[in-house]
């Protein structure tokens, strides 16, 4: 918690909360994903690791967990917590490029993207970065899921991806509202 404030108030921009997320909202984001049948997770922003620990809870053996993480004290919590589990591999770059890191790992496609960025105060540009990079990854199946705290950017999720269902997560600290998406 400590270290997650610190990094809050260094990068406020990129880390965008105060604090993990609570169980509340995990479960939510975790909602739509059909982990019997998803063969490739991407998570963009994994913190300290609230949906990551529920991801490896719930994923079936056989299934790749890619985990992605810019900030480099998160990077360092999530290598080591989570580093050696089967099936996870822990990358140390920016979710723009998560298209070329997974053809690195020789995959194209993915079934779920479960993010925690900020788009909200990420900016613009970046934001539009990321969306093409999830945009190629996604193929016509996959599913981008993400929360915010406000609806300040639908409209500009809507621009890039069909919003196929708002879920709202009032316990929460602060409330979030769960995107998921899929490609146009």
């Amino acid at each position: 918690m400590l270290n997650f404030l610190a990094q809050y108030l260094r990068h406020p921009r990129s880390v965008g909360a105060v604090a993990p997320s609570g169980r509340g909202l995990t479960r939510k984001m975790m909602e739509p994903i059909r982990f019997d049948r998803a063969r490739t997770i991407v998570e963009y922003g994994p913190g300290t690791g609230s949906f990551t620990a529920e991801l490896c809870r719930r994923i079936r053996p056989g299934t790749r967990l890619v985990l992605i993480e810019q900030n480099d004290a998160f990077y360092r919590t999530i290598l080591e917590r989570f580093g050696s589990a089967d099936g996870v591999t822990v990358i140390h770059g920016s979710a723009a490029e998560a298209d070329r890191y997974l053809a690195d790992l020789g995959i194209t496609t993915v079934d779920y993207v479960v993010s925690g960025l900020p788009f909200a105060s990420l900016p613009k540009q970046v934001s539009l970065q990321i969306f093409r990079a999830t945009q190629r990854i996604l193929g016509p199946r996959g599913r981008f899921i993400t929360f915010q705290y406000t609806l300040f950017k639908q409209r500009f999720f809507k621009q890039h991806f069909y919003l196929e269902e708002k879920l709202f997560e009032r316990w929460n600290l602060p409330p979030a509202f769960v995107f998921v998406c899929r490609n146009l």
